[in-house]
């Protein structure tokens, strides 16, 4: 009982053309998957144009701009001073946002702008809302400049037509880049906040590619029917949804929809390698992803701005996804039929294979089992390839598996993919015949269509689609007499629906998370392949046929061979340069207290250029309580500054109250405290008061740890509870921006920039103190730690 599904003549050509057609639907759902052309500034007022809105950009996004920064307050009185130009009524809320994490609090003292267009005759608000703050590494043109610049542009068009039904409402939020710290203070204080609406969040974590919706709050189905109307290019699936709600990360969105809005999330993240760095730049901000950002922001504010918001609500999701250009939506009910009916065709298929003799039952299941090995090993050997990479290469470590160039490294995976499949297969099929291979490999697809329609609705349909329709064209091959092109046009059926989803969602993968995480786009792609087995078959001879030895070893060598071959081609072509930099992290920390200094690096592998400050793993001179992972250090030059101070204002058992400044010049302080907190407060005059719960604890350094964003020059109070601690010890660091202060500092070359590490391109000046239950008075240390006693 070894046979194949089904056969046809000239079986070399068939396969040929199949394969031929796979690969079309390939490149034809990629390039119905673009952006937008952008508009020039001459385009009608009632239209979105990039280059209007590029025009705002450069007025405040050539610099970076952190929370509590001069060039964060710079953009801030432009971005009020344009919506105010455009008729809109207009505010600044200042006050303290707040955020908590295992071990750790983070306060922050923020600046929103909110600028509200009243509606004719409202039925709700529409909030439109995007961050100003950049990450201190960069400008922030796409992070979230090209969103801010948007808004304005889009508040321009949406005025030069009839006035809009609702109130629209436009969030700047400040303070994103430490927590969303800005979105909670507008939640938790700002009437707006309290009384919720539609959300339209924008973001970026790249610099090119189309703006995807990526995100909905639950029950979305009249918000997704509303999107695939009104704008003029949707893109994004539901199974992006579904993955983003399960991992860590957050947005705006988070706090905004955990506050009652209901609502939609864009990002567009292409060449993610430039991400929260200095190339996150005016000059690499691709044009047509501004565009389309702003033609959804605008055809978006007009559908809501119409409609009547009242009927928004629903109770249920939707299944929403791209086929060849047509957007493809259903509701969730019919999530659980799809992947059952998946489940029952391939068992009908694998019943009549029976029937007819090509499978028995025993191989069915071996083949089933044996399934998992493709699968397992895609994963391995594209983790594998990483670990490679990052050994030939350390400084790709520091970039997280977003590269600059990875083409050639992706179509390795793809390869290892192929080659791990092909292992599999190939050695079985004598033994356990191509029927029960193909069809025990459609088990995989619709056993995940299953496992997603329990846990993750959204995104069943990548597995579910391809494993019905691979099994009802298997059903349709093996029933349908003749014609041969009518049996491989029945065959084709599920590969093409494979070849339009599958690819297209590890490119996603490899987009949003990046080699460092490629085996989750190897799974993918093993997947696809998986569902291809019927048409590589024709190139096979019959299963009973013993193949020659030199074919046999020819397959995996030439597998390996274009893996080798796409690998090198990848290091030769990704290589730095002044487009396309290396990152490199370095710190200046002093220790205020004994006035002794050190450079400090995180690089696995320093270049030239940091090695100039590092030479070695010595990090016992460090402050207390600074180190966090292992580090490279050097000495450094002293500074005249003063460093942090702490005072204790007063002590009630667990709970300490402490006065922070930073001293001058410093843009934020951080306390690193010897023991867990469970709860702290801080407290910014007449920015308010703020508190948060604290669990868990910090990892690579001291337990607990409590940041100050934009910390103002009289300082902050900062209230701490320490169960069960009667002697702590705590180190104050102040955090100033930029080394260019230190003596002998050389810039950075082209070629470098700073990496991502938060704690990279800052003079910190620490403190440490000793705090016991004695007396609640503070004594100024002479030398060494302070001590409050």
């Amino acid at each position: 009982m070894i046979g194949k599904m089904f056969d046809v003549p000239r079986r070399a050509l068939a396969g040929l053309a199949g394969l031929l057609i796979l690969a079309a639907v390939v490149v034809l759902s990629a390039m119905t998957d673009s952006t937008m052309q952008p508009l020039p500034a001459s385009a009608p007022s009632g239209e979105f144009s990039a280059e209007r809105a590029v025009a705002h950009l450069k007025e405040f996004a050539t610099r970076p701009r952190p929370v509590g920064s001069p060039e964060s307050d710079r953009a801030r009185d432009y971005l009020a001073g344009q919506l105010r130009a455009a008729g809109l009524q207009v505010e600044v809320q200042r006050s303290v946002g707040a955020r908590s994490a295992p071990g750790l609090a983070t306060f922050g003292q923020v600046d929103n702008i909110v600028g509200r267009l009243p509606g004719t005759d409202p039925t709700g608000t529409v909030l439109i809302a995007a961050h100003y703050d950049s990450a201190a590494m960069g400008p922030g043109a796409s992070d979230d400049g090209a969103a801010v610049a948007a808004m304005i542009e889009t508040i321009r068009a949406l005025r030069a037509g009839t006035s809009p039904r609702n109130d629209i409402v436009l969030l700047m939020s400040d303070g994103e880049e430490d927590g969303v710290l800005g979105a909670e203070a507008f939640v938790r204080e700002h009437p707006l906040g309290r009384e919720g609406g539609v959300l339209l969040n924008w973001e970026a974590r790249g610099v090119s590619g189309p703006s995807l919706m990526f995100e909905t709050s639950r029950n979305n189905a009249r918000l997704v029917e509303t999107f695939v109307n009104a704008v003029p290019a949707p893109r994004g699936d539901s199974s992006m949804v579904e993955l983003y709600r399960l991992l860590p990360n957050n947005t705006d969105f988070t706090p905004l929809t955990k506050a009652g809005f209901t609502g939609m999330n864009f990002a567009y993240i292409e060449r993610s390698s430039l991400y929260h760095t200095a190339g996150d730049s005016i000059a690499n901000l691709h044009r047509g992803s501004l565009q389309h950002h702003g033609s959804n922001m605008l055809a978006l504010a007009r559908a809501l701005g119409d409609a009547d918001l009242r009927s928004l609500p629903a109770d249920h999701d939707v299944t929403y996804f791209r086929a060849l250009g047509t957007m493809i939506t259903y509701s969730d009910r019919l999530v659980w039929p799809l992947a059952a009916s998946a489940v029952l065709a391939v068992a009908a298929l694998a019943l009549l294979a029976r029937i007819r003799r090509l499978l028995s039952l025993p191989r069915l299941l071996w083949a089933a089992a044996s399934a998992v090995v493709p699968l397992i090993g895609s994963v391995l050997l594209a983790q594998g390839l990483w670990e490679v990479l990052v050994a030939v290469r350390p400084a790709y470590d520091a970039m997280g598996g977003l590269l600059h160039r990875p083409q050639s490294f992706q179509a390795a995976v793809a390869v290892l993919s192929g080659l791990a499949l092909l292992g599999w297969y190939l050695p079985l099929r004598r033994r356990l015949g191509p029927a029960a291979l193909s069809v025990g490999a459609l088990i995989w697809p619709a056993g995940l269509g299953v496992l997603c329609a329990r846990f993750a609705p959204g995104a069943s349909f990548p597995f579910a689609l391809p494993a019905l329709l691979c099994a009802l064209g298997g059903l349709a091959a093996v029933l349908i007499p003749a014609p041969a092109w009518a049996r491989l046009t029945a065959a084709m059926l599920g590969p093409t629906m494979a070849a339009t989803l599958l690819p297209s969602l590890a490119a996603n993968t490899f987009d949003g998370m990046g080699l460092a995480l490629g085996g989750v786009s190897a799974l993918v792609l093993a997947l696809f392949g998986l569902a291809v087995l019927p048409i590589v078959e024709l190139f096979l001879p019959a299963p009973g046929a013993k193949p020659k030895r030199a074919v046999v070893l020819a397959v995996p060598l030439t597998a390996v061979v274009l893996a080798l071959g796409l690998v090198g081609t990848g290091l030769l072509v990704d290589r730095f340069d002044a487009d396309r930099p290396q990152r490199t992290h370095l710190a200046y920390v002093m220790n205020a207290d004994t006035r002794t200094a050190h450079w400090v690096s995180a690089d696995t592998d320093p270049g030239a250029w940091t090695r100039r400050y590092v030479s070695g793993h010595e990090s016992a001179a460090l402050p207390e309580g600074y180190a966090r992972g292992a580090l490279w250090t050097g000495p450094a030059p002293v500074i005249r500054a003063d460093g942090p101070r702490v005072s204790v204002l007063a002590r009630d058992g667990d709970t300490i109250t402490l006065h922070v400044t930073a001293g001058k010049g410093a843009r934020s302080t951080m306390l690193r405290i010897d023991h867990p907190i469970t709860a702290a407060t801080a407290s910014a005059g007449r920015f308010g008061s703020v508190s948060v719960p604290v669990t868990g604890r910090r990892a690579g350094t001291w337990p607990a740890e409590v940041r100050f964003r934009g910390i103002p020059a009289r300082g902050v109070q900062i209230t701490v509870r320490v169960p069960d601690a009667d002697r702590i010890r705590l180190t104050a660091v102040a955090e100033t921006d930029g080394l260019s202060a230190v003596p002998g500092f050389l810039p950075r070359p082209p070629g470098l920039v700073a990496a991502t590490r938060e704690d990279g391109d800052l003079i910190a000046l620490t403190r440490t103190y000793t705090l016991t239950s004695a007396s609640p008075i503070p004594q100024r240390p002479s030398s060494g730690s302070g001590r409050i006693t």
